[in-house]
């Protein structure tokens, strides 16, 4: 064929352009990330720590002095796997305590040795450390959970038991006490001389007081239910706690939500009786609240107990009188209470929220404050940023982790009217070419509910292929913006990343995740009740499909965890829609799991084989004869929350039935990978399997 010269100009131009337009950044340039974390001050303020991860780095940085001025005091500035977690302050904030290595656990892997994701030949441990006044970093034990009196003495968990030591190179650990059920949730009175802390017992739990080794343990009204959730009096003489009385029809299906109410407790520390201050309504709205960070029980100013609870439809704050009465609400709205923290006067409650006065705020989050003793809430922050994990300086100075969409998380200062400043080295900049600014999109599953989700668009009119992601959890939520979770921060960056390179990505906030409200997260017929919120990621997929710049032949979808399930499900029930998956560590046959059912072990049969039958049909395993299309698993063998067989058994069965599949195995490697480098080797595979097959 031989070409005109008006058309060999036409394509030397082309050439002409692709040659000198600038490239997109390469991987690394997106995984470049600072993310801050464990944001924490002392109970009287004056102080800040927080950790670092940038490239598997991580670091322990203490701010203090009028400035807060920030030093790094721990970190080895190598990607070891190590992980850094747990910091915590003495009261007074002289003291800072934390962990390093460990890593995450369902109940079936609690007593695993610490993970090796780094394959040491020598077996790793978890260690406790500490720093007296910024000084040097020595450790002190082995074990997990440190907590600090106001007289500096250390608590710590080891193997289920209480232990102390004391904060000294070289001392000597010893047990606090003896108990016969599985010590946790260790807090320290006001005073420093006794020692709070719930004993789990199977069925039901204690609070327990530990008050010297020449007294026995006390215990604060015991009874049949699980108790939990404690917070001391200021004047160190009583304690509150939540009491659940559990299941208490065994013939009451598992598919089937049922209430699940509370009731708010107080405990006479001399004598260990106990009375009940309040009961919640026994409905579902009434039911203990399963949302991050859980009751936040903390004992306020004017004798008050502040909680959570989602009597409304939605996780929000309240305050009781401990004489008792009814609870007031703090914070009414339809949006979600997340990140809560105290002032040292116990008069304020900060927190962050789904709200503002934009209409997409309820995907991002933003801070307020509500004085406990009544008040409207009063925003600290808003704009098309995050901001979240607070922590209380001071009554009036509020420090924060903040970012753009496109910048790169700090650490900042809030004081009075004054802008924001960073604190801590800012370290180099983070800024890749090709970031976008996630755009607020709602779509229709079949069955009406609206589903949130964020769309990453680059400029352009060429038709892209288009990627669905879905997150794990799944009590979770991704935002236009930064995750305060590591995992999530992750997957924010592979989506500007793909975005960047030619992709349409979707990211859905399907039903069963946190942020649109308790009935939004505890759907009918949802997970192994019949998976409804599979039509969610479908109506993403249609939603995606007519976006004028996105090719409808070429969409594919990527997700860990529960993601992982709901790639597999998209690539099982509709090979037609979706021409290629990466599926990280997901759950493929609900049936196999361990204690997803547990088989009655009494008279009382209820409904566990239709239990077991409705959780394989809701299982990707179920569909496997439609599974068509290829797929990428990805799993560490070292999982300690969706266990490594899960992948096995679907690979098998894969290659059985003769679907293209690749794998990619990363030994000794958790749930949520410890090192930088596992991350990337898995995102280049990821990035590589997905060019082969949406983008020829």
């Amino acid at each position: 064929m031989r070409l005109g010269r008006a058309a060999i100009g036409f394509y030397l131009g082309l050439a002409f352009s692709a040659a000198h337009a600038a490239p997109a950044p390469d991987l690394e340039a997106f995984l470049d990330y600072p993310f801050k974390t464990n944001l924490i001050a002392p109970d009287s303020g004056g102080r800040l720590a927080w950790i670092e991860v940038r490239q598997g780095r991580r670091s322990l940085w203490l701010a203090k002095g009028g400035d807060l001025v920030a030093t790094k005091i721990a970190g080895t500035g190598i990607d070891d796997g190590m992980e850094l977690a747990e910091a915590t302050f003495s009261p007074d904030g002289r003291i800072l305590a934390w962990v390093r290595g460990g890593g995450e656990h369902n109940g079936w892997a609690a007593n695993l040795p610490p993970p090796n994701p780094a394959s040491a030949v020598v077996q790793p441990t978890q260690s406790i450390w500490v720093s007296i006044d910024g000084a040097a970093p020595i450790q002190v034990a082995d074990g997990e959970e440190p907590t600090l009196s106001s007289t500096g003495r250390l608590a710590y968990l080891k193997d289920g038991q209480a232990w102390t030591v004391a904060l000294t190179a070289g001392a000597k650990p010893e047990k606090l006490f003896y108990d016969r059920g599985k010590v946790a949730d260790l807090n320290w009175s006001p005073d420093g001389t006794k020692l709070a802390f719930v004993s789990r017992r199977g069925d039901h739990s204690f609070v327990g007081v530990y008050a010297g080794p020449d007294k026995p343990i006390s215990w604060i009204a015991p009874s049949t239910a699980f108790d939990g959730d404690i917070a001391w009096s200021p004047d160190g003489t009583r304690i509150a706690f939540v009491r659940r009385e559990g299941e208490a029809d065994l013939l009451a299906s598992p598919l089937v939500e049922t209430p699940n109410p509370f009731s708010i407790w107080v405990g006479n520390v001399a004598d260990g009786t106990g009375r009940q201050l309040w009961a919640s309504p026994a409905t579902l709205e009434g039911s203990y609240p399963m949302v991050p960070d859980g009751m936040f029980v903390r004992w306020a100013a004017g004798d008050r107990i502040v909680f959570r609870a989602e009597m409304d439809g939605w996780p929000h704050l309240y305050a009781l009188a401990a004489s008792g009465g009814a609870p007031r609400l703090l914070t009414p709205g339809n949006f979600m209470v997340e990140h809560v923290t105290i002032t040292p006067d116990r008069r304020t409650l900060i927190y962050d929220a789904n709200s503002g006065p934009a209409t997409d705020d309820i995907d991002r989050r933003h801070l307020f404050r509500v004085a406990i003793d009544g008040g409207a809430p009063v925003a600290l922050t808003k704009g098309l940023g995050v901001e979240f994990t607070a922590a209380a300086v001071g009554n009036d100075r509020i420090a924060y982790v903040g970012a753009s969409p496109t910048g790169p998380m700090q650490v900042l200062i809030a004081e009075g009217k004054a802008a924001p400043r960073q604190l801590g080295d800012a370290g180099a900049p983070y800024a890749p070419a090709g970031m976008v600014v996630p755009k607020s999109v709602t779509f229709t599953a079949a069955d009406g509910t609206l589903i949130h989700g964020q769309l990453f668009a680059a400029a352009g009119a060429a038709r892209k292929a288009g990627l669905i992601f879905v997150h794990g959890g799944p009590p979770r939520q991704m935002l236009l913006g930064w995750s305060y979770m590591d995992y999530y921060a992750h997957s924010y960056a592979m989506n500007q990343y793909y975005a960047a390179h030619g992709y349409v990505v979707l990211s859905v906030n399907y039903r069963l995740g946190i942020g649109y409200g308790r009935a939004f997260q505890h759907p009918a017929r949802g997970g192994i009740a019949g998976n409804a919120e599979y039509q969610d990621v479908t109506a993403g997929a249609r939603f995606l499909m007519a976006q004028p710049q996105v090719d409808p032949a070429r969409i594919g979808i990527w997700g860990g965890s529960y993601g992982g399930l709901l790639t597999g499900h998209a690539l099982a029930h509709d090979s037609a829609i979706f021409k290629a998956g990466v599926d990280f560590h997901g759950v493929h046959d609900w049936s196999l799991y361990p204690n997803l059912i547990e088989r009655p072990e009494r008279y009382e049969q209820g409904d566990y084989e239709a239990a077991m039958k409705s959780a394989f049909e809701s299982s990707p395993e179920s569909a496997l004869k439609g599974w068509r299309s290829p797929v990428l698993l990805i799993a560490g063998d070292d999982d300690r929350n969706v266990r490594f067989d899960q992948t096995v058994d679907l690979a098998r069965r894969l290659r059985a039935q003769g679907t293209p599949f690749e794998s990619l195995v990363i030994p000794n490697e958790i749930h949520g990978f410890l090192r930088y480098d596992s991350w990337k080797r898995a995102d280049e595979a990821s990035i590589d399997f997905l060019e082969r097959y949406l983008k020829p």
